[in-house]
């Protein structure tokens, strides 16, 4: 087990072919405050997909929060990820730092799952909705509440989350900025699965697990495809689909597949 720090606000673990990023300022409530806390959130999501041996990641949170979005008191004292001295510098500093944390999650071809172990609110909600998968604690808490600070999703959230929720869920989540509780998020499909706090690590380990023992270059494919059909036309899709799928056809991973299919046993995957 590989264990190092990539910055303040992000540790990172490697367990196998597993990522652990924790988001690490609970005294904050793992609030992201100054842009330095968005580039350490890219560059470990960057280092991520950079290792071919890497297969599945888990993005959680220290203490009682995943994370509570923006620092307020930052806000107030206008140095940190939101105003600045004027409108024009504001808009700057939204684009350099907050912004480019989604065309980050975006970029990221390994499939990540978010573990929310408390709240999410605001960008905290935002970052769990960039995840692929999110398994939530009972306590877990969630809001799109920019509205109740007389602000708007600066992050990219307008765009995400009807993604996840449909749009009228979404519509109601960003104009009342009403909280969640984490049943009400799992029957509104923000997240997929609830579990006691005390489990919630084992079953996303064990997620990633399952996820990580399939063949390395075809689940980097695979999420990338998903990603791109967000948006795409269907003859788009059909045809990045030929192009990968003709890629998969020739790696030995897939021979190996149906090699173990036909021969009824286990099969053993390399990442070739």
């Amino acid at each position: 087990m590989d264990r190092r720090a990539m910055g303040d606000y992000v540790q990172y673990e490697k367990r196998g072919r597993i990522a652990i990023l924790t988001l690490n300022r609970p005294d904050k409530l793992n609030a992201i405050g100054v842009a330095q806390d968005c580039f350490d959130l890219i560059d470990t999501l960057d280092k991520v997909g950079a290792d071919s041996d890497i297969s599945a990641a888990i993005l959680t949170g220290t203490g009682r929060s995943f994370s509570a979005g923006g620092d307020l008191q930052g806000m107030k004292d206008r140095n940190g990820i939101g105003p600045l001295e004027h409108p024009a510098s504001t808009r700057t500093n939204y684009r350099s730092a907050i912004q480019k944390v989604p065309r980050a999650f975006r970029a990221l071809e390994v499939p990540i799952i978010a573990a929310i172990n408390g709240h999410a609110i605001g960008v905290g909600n935002d970052l769990a909705c960039l995840c692929d998968i999110r398994i939530a604690s009972s306590k877990a808490k969630f809001a799109a509440s920019f509205i109740k600070m007389g602000l708007i999703p600066g992050d990219g959230g307008a765009w995400l989350l009807q993604r996840v929720v449909g749009y009228s869920k979404a519509a109601e989540m960003v104009l009342t900025g009403d909280l969640l509780t984490a049943e009400e998020a799992l029957a509104c499909g923000l997240v997929s699965t609830v579990v006691e706090p005390e489990d919630l690590m084992d079953r996303a380990i064990a997620m990633a697990e399952r996820i990580a023992a399939n063949p390395a270059r075809s689940l980097r494919m695979a999420k990338r495809l998903l990603l791109t059909a967000q948006d795409a036309t269907l003859d788009t899709v059909l045809e990045m689909s030929a192009a990968m799928q003709a890629i998969a056809h020739e790696t030995a991973d897939h021979a190996e597949a149906v090699d173990a299919f036909l021969e009824k046993r286990p099969a053993r995957f390399t990442g070739e």
